[in-house]
């Protein structure tokens, strides 16, 4: 059986997380994965919700880190 990287568990993840920030107009991109700590931009309208930051971390790392547990946790970079 293929052993799947860490940045592939995250792009998986993502594809899961995705359709539900895309039903709010937004989107979510993987820019990259260095340690423990995932780094993603958030596109559309997450650019400028002011609750963003909480979908990030209630959300996004939450699901992440349940799912993998090398990540320790997720940024997200300006567009």
């Amino acid at each position: 059986m293929k052993q799947t990287t860490i940045q592939e568990q995250v792009e998986e993840a993502l594809e899961l997380i995705r359709p539900a920030i895309q039903m709010d107009g937004g989107d979510i991109r993987l820019e990259s994965v260095v340690g423990g700590t995932v780094t993603v931009q958030l596109l559309g309208v997450c650019e400028t919700c002011p609750i963003s930051p909480v979908t990030l971390t209630h959300g996004v790392e939450r699901i992440l880190r349940e799912k993998i547990p090398e990540v320790t946790e997720v940024i997200a970079v300006e567009a």
